[in-house]
């Protein structure tokens, strides 16, 4: 009489971890440069939201005090620390995105994003200390 196997054998089941073991080693650090990449987002968001009120106040009156943040403007976030003024002139206005140095993907950790806005031209410029591969391509 045959006897009839039940369960799975040790080698059936070692190769399944291993199928498992390494579909982790792909996707975790995929995950985590995906992380990286939505808390990155953050600080465009905030500077972003930015744009048209600096932009409307150079209008109004092409002079350095221009280069303010309007009262009530959200400048922090959960990821930024905060969104500070850089250098102001009636030439050029900066907006400087700090991240924070905790709470962060270790990519991110304390590196800046600044938006530079030239009235003359009306044109926003874009730089960041934080890895090329997180920069979204408007920012380059």
């Amino acid at each position: 009489m045959k006897k009839v196997q039940q369960g799975f054998t040790l080698i059936e089941l070692m190769i399944v971890v291993a199928i498992i073991g390494i579909l982790a080693a792909v996707a975790i650090p995929a995950y985590q440069d995906y992380t990286a990449k939505a808390q990155a987002a953050e600080a465009f968001t905030l500077l972003g939201g930015l744009k048209t009120p600096i932009a409307d106040q150079y209008g109004q009156d092409a002079a350095a005090a221009s280069c303010a943040i309007p009262a009530g403007s959200t400048t922090a976030g959960k990821y930024v620390l905060g969104v500070a003024l850089g250098t102001a002139t009636a030439a050029t206005c900066q907006l400087i995105a700090t991240f924070k140095a905790t709470g962060v993907s270790s990519k991110l950790i304390s590196t800046t994003v600044t938006f530079t806005f030239t009235p003359a031209t009306s044109v926003w410029g874009c730089t960041s200390s934080m890895p090329a591969e997180l920069i979204p391509k408007s920012c380059t």
